[in-house]
């Protein structure tokens, strides 16, 4: 006879399943800083890529995933996929498509937004763009925050 999960069995899986699956700007951004192999993905359209992207990111809209992936990014490299912040689920559409390609793929939680305010590398159509952390997403003076 087999029982049922425990609430305590369920929640556990619930998050370590998240954490699998999602990431967010500072981790990804450590990961970087580490050399660690993998695919940063903006999913956005050209005139948000050309606005402003995270510096490393391969631009990907997420319509032509299934016919660029394929042949740009070999199936054995992570990708992580972002796109405008947290009230866009476009990031979750792009992992989506990858994850339907065979892809190891996670979202990356608050996209382009929280990358940008956090203080991490951006750059736009003109090159590289100056910004200050904000102190509501980042602490100041420390590189991460330590959660």
């Amino acid at each position: 006879m087999t029982t049922a999960p425990s609430a305590s069995d369920l929640r556990v899986a619930h998050f370590a399943s998240r954490l699998a699956f999602e990431t967010d700007a500072s981790d990804v951004h450590a990961d970087q800083e580490a050399g660690a192999r993998f695919v940063l993905l903006d999913s956005r359209a050209e005139v948000a890529w050309l606005q402003g992207h995270a510096v490393g990111a391969v631009h990907m809209p997420t319509a032509q995933i299934a016919a660029r992936a394929p042949l740009e990014i070999p199936i054995d490299v992570p990708v992580v996929a972002y796109c405008w912040g947290p009230g866009c689920n476009g990031a979750t559409r792009a992992a989506l498509e990858l994850a339907r390609l065979g892809y190891e793929v996670r979202e990356m939680l608050g996209g382009f937004e929280y990358w940008a305010r956090e203080g991490y590398p951006v750059e736009d159509a003109h090159g590289p763009v100056v910004r200050e952390k904000d102190p509501l997403t980042a602490p100041l003076g420390a590189v991460a925050c330590a959660c």
